[in-house]
């Protein structure tokens, strides 16, 4: 909640300058999530997708005041959301009187064991931005940084196999593990996080420019009682957008 208070009293703060704001920008981009975290890493090991099918387009809209002809600050959103149905790799699953179970892929199954992993991460964020050249040439140079607040989600729906609870099947001498239905969730977590920037503006037309960006955003968000065990779920991506401005 400190955050979030801090984070709102900035913005406030630079409600004047939105009155006043030098460019608008609608962007749209594609993400890249770094996805280093235990979680990610448990799901790309057992499921059939992979980080690349995570990568996903987004969409953002920024405010940008200039206070100089070098410097400007930038208030942004944007949002990234994909879900992926996964096949676990290596097992089939059995129905039973007491349950179902995973076998090995050797085996026929009855059905195979799946579930839906879903990611949600949508960056308001606060920038300052250094245009070197300032903001009268013919091509826009620019830098730039800030700190963000990371409203995010993540959901497991589907059914789970506990590889911590093997059993021994001793009618066909083979280890197996039970399936269990499952709908673990975080959802409207609040992180705190940064970012850097870099990009170029090329104007085309009177008020028109074109933008070109490559972002990377930071942050980490805490995993509470739905995924307990696990460490903060990793939130960094890479972001490269293409973007159209229109200059007050």
């Amino acid at each position: 909640m400190k955050k979030l208070f801090i984070f709102i009293i900035i913005m406030v703060l630079l409600i004047p300058a939105l009155s006043r704001a030098d460019i608008v920008t609608f962007k749209v981009g594609y993400f890249i999530p770094r996805a280093e975290s235990d979680l990610w890493q448990t799901e790309f090991e057992n499921m059939n997708f992979t980080k690349s099918n995570f990568q996903d387009n987004n969409f953002g809209f920024t405010y940008e005041y200039f206070l100089s002809r070098q410097l400007s600050v930038a208030i942004s959103v944007d949002g990234y959301s994909k879900n992926k149905v996964g096949l676990y790799v290596g097992y089939v699953g059995y129905q039973d009187y007491d349950g179902d179970w995973a076998y090995p892929d050797t085996f026929r199954g009855e059905f195979t064991p799946a579930h839906n992993f879903n990611v949600t991460i949508t960056p308001l964020q606060v920038s300052l931005k250094i245009a070197p050249l300032g903001r009268g040439e013919k091509i826009i140079p620019y830098i730039g940084g800030g700190v963000g607040l990371y409203l995010w989600s993540v959901r497991l729906q589907g059914d789970l196999i506990d590889f911590s609870d093997p059993w021994w099947d001793t009618t066909n001498n083979v280890e197996i593990y039970p399936i269990y239905p499952t709908d673990a969730r975080e959802e409207n977590k609040i992180t705190f996080g940064y970012h850097i920037l870099a990009g170029l503006m090329v104007p085309v037309a009177n008020r028109i420019s074109l933008e070109g960006e490559f972002k990377l955003n930071m942050a980490k968000g805490n995993l509470t009682e739905a995924f307990e065990g696990f460490e903060p779920f990793d939130l960094t991506g890479y972001v490269i957008t293409l973007g159209l401005n229109y200059w007050f």
